[in-house]
């Protein structure tokens, strides 16, 4: 056995393949688009290397698309018959596990197996990234805070991969709420991985939380060879500095950034559908015509509306849907959040049931302008949108809606209660967003007291 760079051991016997399999490792860690290059490299010298294959499975299923699934469960065959040959280590057997357990509908299951693997290793600072990655899909902001903070020890000054768990650990601080630790941690985890593309977009999250658009844009800008090397997370890199613009109420500059750089490809994974979908959104609430740009995301919407494996991206694809006028079109995905609601037969439709559906209903109520019903909707799932994954930056386009909706409802008291719960979520910073419909609430009740009066 052999010690990666992450002091995990391996079978690999090629040193040319452990040499690419360290490379993979960074190149994962920094959101690096040589990832699937270098893991292919390994697996053409190393074919019988099972946590090579289980890696390539369990990165397909981060993708969310159902038909990987079979590429997946490929992946997996591969693995084990790896493992028959009997010289895998632990950290590949549990590995393997966690692929098994995803495939069968517990990606919960997979974060315990892995966090097994650092139990036995708490320098391994890829499986930890691994955790936490499928802990960000599920939600999970406190485990993902518990894992990385019971390896921060291990990983002490001369752990050569000690900047990526900083970034990490910012991220979890920053959706916890300790907004200044999160900033520390993640200036600090850049100075010694300055690649670290997730470490600062951690940091563009605390300058977005807590309304200094200034300082979020200088970082960005300044540090463009932590992100700019990125696979499609640069669009998302993109997309943050597009929402601190938007703060700055700089429309014009947003869109330019949606033509030119966030939807430069035009894909349909989920990840950056989401950052298209959810920024249209904020521009429209702020009374931007955004033009035809609605219509290629409706068309990949309605292609991909029965992925049903992931709730965060079905609530986007419906959001495009509405957006669009598509209504018979998200009258059908409605249908099928119901069908996958009657029997959830895994962790994923679970929360597609609860509270996916509730948000989904919103949603639709809202594309068809009854907006009381959608307040009532949206209202009711929001306590619990932390289940579908993703950040507070993220979810707050499903929150910004629920605010209009409701003002339009005239549910004026119960939507200035939701502005300043999201506010002190914030810390109490008050962005631009929330300043604005704070005085439209005090606009709307003042005419509503003028007609009242005698």
């Amino acid at each position: 056995m052999k010690n990666d760079i992450c002091d995990g051991s391996v079978s690999i016997t090629d040193p040319i393949a452990l040499e690419d399999w360290n490379a993979m490792i960074r190149a994962f860690l920094a959101h690096g688009s040589q990832t699937p290059t270098y893991l292919a490299a390994v697996l053409k010298r190393e074919p019988g290397f099972a946590m090579g294959h289980a890696a390539r499975g369990l990165f397909t299923l981060m993708l969310a698309r159902r038909e990987l699934q079979d590429v997946a469960a490929a992946a997996l065959k591969d693995a084990e018959t790896a493992l028959s040959q009997g010289h895998s280590s632990l950290r590949e057997q549990l590995w393997c596990r966690a692929l098994a357990a995803w495939l069968a509908g517990r990606p919960s299951g997979a974060v315990a197996l892995v966090e097994e693997v650092l139990v036995h290793n708490p320098r391994d600072t890829f499986s930890a990234k691994l955790s936490h990655a499928i802990r960000f899909m599920m939600g999970d902001r406190h485990g993902m805070r518990r894992s990385v903070e019971r390896l921060l020890s291990a990983h002490e000054e001369n752990h050569p991969m000690r900047g990526f768990l900083l970034g990490c650990h910012a991220f979890t601080l920053e959706e916890t709420g300790e907004y200044a630790r999160a900033e520390q941690a993640g200036l600090e985890g850049l100075s010694l991985a300055p690649d670290d593309a997730w470490g600062l977009h951690a940091v563009a999250h605390v300058y977005d939380m807590t309304h200094q658009p200034d300082r979020g844009i200088a970082l960005i800008d300044d540090n463009g060879g932590s992100w700019l090397h990125c696979n499609n997370f640069r669009y998302h890199v993109w997309w943050h500095k597009a929402l601190l613009h938007l703060d700055r109420h700089e429309t014009d500059h947003v869109l330019a950034l949606y033509d030119n750089e966030i939807r430069h490809d035009r894909t349909d994974d989920f990840r950056d559908f989401s950052n298209a979908s959810s920024l249209l959104m904020r521009l429209e609430l702020e009374g931007v015509d955004v033009g035809g740009r609605w219509e290629e995301l409706a068309e990949l919407a309605e292609s991909r509306s029965g992925d049903a494996c992931l709730a965060f991206a079905d609530l986007h694809y419906m959001l495009a849907l509405v957006r669009r006028g598509r209504q018979d079109a998200a009258q059908a995905m409605l249908a099928r959040f119901h069908r996958d609601s009657a029997a959830p037969e895994t962790e994923s439709l679970r929360i597609l049931a609860e509270p996916g559906l509730i948000a989904a209903e919103g949603l639709a109520a809202y594309g068809e302008g009854q907006y009381g019903a959608a307040f009532r909707n949206l209202a009711l799932a929001q306590p619990r949108m932390q289940s579908v994954g993703g950040s507070h930056a993220q979810r707050d386009v499903f929150e910004r809606i629920t605010i209009d909706a409701g003002m339009r409802a005239g549910y004026l008291a119960e939507t200035e209660a939701l502005i300043r719960k999201r506010t002190a979520k914030r810390g109490g910073f008050e962005d631009s967003f929330a300043a604005i419909r704070l005085q439209q609430l005090s606009a709307a009740r003042a005419s509503m007291h003028h007609v009242a009066a005698p």
